[in-house]
C-alpha cells in the first residue's frame, strides 16, 4: 500500500512536470522507475525499467493522440508510416537492451547522453525565434524509415516513446513545422510504445518484479499508480505552465534534464 501511495505521489509530480514543460512522460518515467527498481533490489532492473516505462508512455501517448485528433491536428498517414517502421526499430533495440552487454552502467550512460541531447534541444528551441512554415507535402518513405527506425531503436534502449528522436528529426533535420512534427510524433509514439511494451511483456522470460501484477518485463502494479497520478498531475501542470512563457519553460527543462542525468549517474557510481 505504501508503495502504491508513493507511486501515486510521484506520478502526480511527474505529470505536473510533463504538463508544465510540454514533454512526453517517458523522459521522466524512466529515471523514476530505474531508481525505484534498483533501490528495492529487483533483478534485471534495466529490462523492468524499459518495459514498464514504455507501457506508461503508451498511456500518455494515447491521451495525446486523442487530443490531437480532437483538435483536427492529426496527420494519420505519416504517423502510421513512421510508427509501424518504428516497431521494427523497437525489435532491434530490444535485442540490445536485453543482452548481457546492456548493463546498468551502459543503460545509464545511454540515457544520460539522451537527456543531455534533450537539454540541448530544449535550450536551443527556447532561445530560437525562427519559425518554419507548415507544409502539406507527405513524408517520403525513405525519411519515414530513417526517423521511425531511429525512434523505435532509441525507445527500446531508453524506455521512451521515441519522440525525442522523431520531433527534432522532422523539425530540424527535414525542416518541418514544429506543430506538424509534434502531431505526427504523437501517433508514431503511440504505435512505437505499444509495440515496445508488448514485446517486453509477451516475448520476454518470466521474472519477479516490484509487484505481483506482471507480464514479462512489464510491471503493471507499478505502472498503473504512476499513470493515474500522472494524468491527475498533468492537468495541474498544463494550467501552471500557461502562466510561464514558453521559452523560459524550455530553458528550465534543459536544466532539469541535466540534473536528472546527474542523479542517475550518481546512483551507479
Amino acid at each position: 500500500m505504501l508503495l502504491i501511495l508513493g507511486l501515486l505521489v510521484v506520478g502526480i509530480f511527474t505529470g505536473m512536470l510533463a504538463g508544465i514543460f510540454g514533454i512526453g512522460g517517458g523522459t521522466l518515467f524512466t529515471p523514476v522507475l530505474f531508481l525505484m527498481f534498483t533501490s528495492i533490489g529487483v533483478e534485471q532492473p534495466v529490462a523492468w525499467t524499459i518495459g514498464t516505462s514504455l507501457f506508461c508512455t503508451f498511456a500518455a501517448a494515447l491521451s495525446s493522440s486523442l487530443q490531437q485528433a480532437k483538435h483536427k491536428n492529426s496527420f494519420t498517414s505519416a504517423g502510421l508510416q513512421i510508427g509501424l517502421l518504428g516497431a521494427g526499430g523497437v525489435y532491434l533495440g530490444k535485442m540490445v537492451s536485453t543482452s548481457t552487454f546492456y548493463t546498468e552502467e551502459v543503460f545509464v550512460s545511454v540515457f544520460a547522453l539522451l537527456l543531455v541531447f534533450v537539454a540541448y534541444l530544449f535550450y536551443r528551441r527556447g532561445k530560437s525565434t525562427h519559425v518554419i512554415e507548415s507544409s502539406s507535402e507527405p513524408v517520403p518513405l525513405n525519411r519515414s524509415a530513417i526517423v521511425g527506425l531511429g525512434g523505435g531503436f532509441v525507445a527500446a534502449l531508453a524506455g521512451v516513446g521515441g519522440g525525442v528522436v522523431i520531433v527534432p528529426s522532422l523539425n530540424l533535420g527535414f525542416r518541418m513545422n514544429i506543430a506538424k512534427a509534434v502531431s505526427i510524433s504523437s501517433l508514431a509514439v503511440l504505435i512505437i510504445s505499444l509495440s515496445g511494451w508488448l514485446q517486453f511483456a509477451l516475448f520476454s522470460g518470466t521474472a519477479q518484479g516490484a509487484t505481483n501484477y506482471v507480464i514479462g518485463f512489464v510491471d503493471f502494479g507499478t505502472a498503473l499508480p504512476l499513470i493515474i497520478g500522472a494524468f491527475a498531475g498533468g492537468f495541474l501542470g498544463v494550467s501552471a505552465g500557461q502562466k510561464i512563457p514558453q521559452n523560459k519553460r524550455q530553458v528550465a527543462f534543459s536544466v532539469l534534464a541535466l540534473i536528472v542525468a546527474g542523479i542517475m549517474i550518481y546512483k551507479i557510481i
